[in-house]
């Protein structure tokens, strides 16, 4: 195994770097704003991603993306995970799963996306379908030309920025699950509700209500009754992302955390010099080094073209659920050697503290995630999880 990156590779980890210093000149507007950057703002930054090659990372290039491999994308996404107010929203990232719409939809959604003209969202959860999404109630009601598309979903991000929405609802008398395009202008549709989460997040997570919302044949994404398996894979892709961006996330508060433990005198000494501090920097790398090493493992597993996708959905879980646990751990450490000025606002420590906490809950909580792990090791045994693909 050669665990070396390719000198391109290695070119795309220093202009990712380079685009996070230039997001995290905005972390302290984003915060102070309480999260949202001035429109001309965010448009430069969409630009500056664009021509950084950091945009559209998951699309082909023949369409306008990047067209980076999985494991290319984790290299990227680990970068951007060290800035704050969740700034790594601007250098855009579609859905994966809109690469399976027809010509006609990749036209008139797809592309506009890539080229930084309209964003996407995705909304899955409703006020009584978290963890179990079939437990849903949005129904996709037969009419002519179409179907009548009634229901709300929450904690849809990004939905406020977003041109149009991608929603899974229950298809027919047979609840066939199914995901939608939806114009976020179309009659019916409102977005009831703004919430005010922990995090200053430069975009939000607004609620939905669909009433009658007419949605064309020609918009379902992927055909009736395909809704649970583009959602699966949606999640699997978006829980290694989140593995990538938590390691990002911890690396960057280490980063500060040692810096400040060797700057940093008490008692006549720096506070590096004395052994609890020291024991906290360890683990806190430890706990860094295994992640990385994990989630570029499932990544590059992606890559590879025969992968066993079941085994794949129980690695990006295992690899969400230990980077971002991991992370919370790393950076409560951080804050802690920090003291005071690490409850402080104005230090990335505190805001990091306060975002990674999320991580642990969307794309599928930290329990999901141990019965998706445990499902796989019970059907399957030990050995699908444990041994990288050959």
């Amino acid at each position: 195994m050669d665990f070396r990156y390719t000198p391109e590779q290695a070119a795309l980890k220093n202009r990712a770097a380079a685009y996070t210093r230039l997001l995290m000149q905005y972390e302290n507007q984003s915060e102070e704003a309480g999260g949202p950057l001035p429109a001309d703002t965010v448009h430069e930054l969409t630009r500056a991603a664009i021509d950084a090659g950091v945009y559209a990372i998951n699309m082909p290039a023949e369409w306008g993306g990047a067209g980076l491999s999985l494991l290319d994308q984790v290299i990227v996404e680990e970068e951007f995970g060290k800035v704050t107010n969740c700034l790594w929203d601007i250098p855009w990232r579609p859905a994966n799963v809109l690469a399976y719409g027809t010509e006609a939809q990749r036209e008139k959604y797809l592309l506009p996306v890539i080229r930084g003209e309209r964003f996407d969202a995705f909304a899955v959860t409703e006020p009584g379908a978290g963890s179990d999404p079939s437990s849903g109630t949005s129904t996709a009601t037969r009419t002519d030309g179409g179907w009548l598309l009634n229901g709300e979903k929450w904690f849809v991000t990004c939905g406020d920025i977003a041109d149009f929405l991608l929603v899974q609802a229950d298809a027919g008398p047979e609840r066939a699950a199914t995901l939608f395009f939806v114009d976020k202008q179309a009659p019916g549709v409102e977005m009831t509700r703004v919430p005010r989460f922990m995090h200053s997040a430069v975009n939000g997570h607004p609620e939905f209500t669909f009433t009658d919302v007419f949605v064309p044949d020609e918009d379902v994404l992927g055909g009736v009754g395909n809704g649970y398996e583009l959602t699966k894979e949606w999640f699997t892709d978006e829980r290694l992302m989140i593995a990538a961006r938590t390691t990002g996330a911890a690396e960057r508060a280490l980063e500060l955390a040692r810096d400040w433990a060797v700057e940093r005198r008490q008692f006549g000494s720096p506070i590096a010099d004395f052994q609890l501090i020291q024991g906290m920097l360890a683990d806190c790398a430890v706990d860094i080094a295994v992640n990385r090493a994990y989630t570029h493992q499932v990544a590059w597993e992606a890559d590879q073209p025969h992968t066993d996708r079941k085994a794949l959905h129980a690695k990006a879980s295992t690899a969400k659920l230990a980077a971002s646990e991991a992370a919370g751990r790393v950076i409560d450490r951080c804050v802690q050697i920090f003291g005071g000025r690490g409850y402080d606002r104005s230090y990335p420590v505190e805001r990091l503290y306060r975002e990674v906490r999320v991580d642990r809950i969307w794309e599928g909580t930290s329990e999901i995630q141990r019965l998706i792990i445990a499902n796989e090791l019970i059907k399957r045994g030990t050995r699908a999880l444990a041994l990288p693909t050959s």
